[in-house]
């Protein structure tokens, strides 16, 4: 039997400390992954990321562990080299949301070691 906790505020042990819970439902990430990019490409780290794919140089394939309830939520994306990121081939879907990364030198794309991704938006 499942069983839900209905409350409006979350505080730390001592009580000094507390948040709203609609900043931590609205506000958290629902998503967010930590990989590297090159060579064969693996998780680090993750949070509601089923799987990663890599589509070619610099193309990576997000797969999502829960939907989201629309394709307008929000990407954030760091390389920790100054690069930037774009929605590649299809545009962004519920359960996916394939991302390229470019070298701002060149503009050409590039697999970066480092990959940082957060995800925010309604989950269905």
């Amino acid at each position: 039997m499942a069983s839900e906790l209905r409350i409006t505020t979350l505080a730390n042990n001592a009580g000094t400390e507390s948040v709203d819970t609609t900043y931590v439902i609205n506000g958290s990430a629902k998503a967010w992954i930590n990989f590297n990019g090159t060579g064969t490409i693996a998780t680090r780290d993750s949070f509601s990321v089923s799987s990663i794919s890599d589509n070619g140089t610099g193309a990576t394939t997000l797969t999502f562990s829960n939907a989201f309830n629309n394709a307008d939520y929000v990407l954030n994306y760091t390389n920790g080299y100054g690069g930037s990121v774009n929605f590649t081939g299809t545009a962004p879907t519920t359960t996916t949301a394939r991302i390229q990364s470019y070298r701002t030198d060149t503009g050409a794309s590039q697999d970066r070691t480092y990959n940082l991704v957060a995800l925010h938006g309604d989950l269905t």
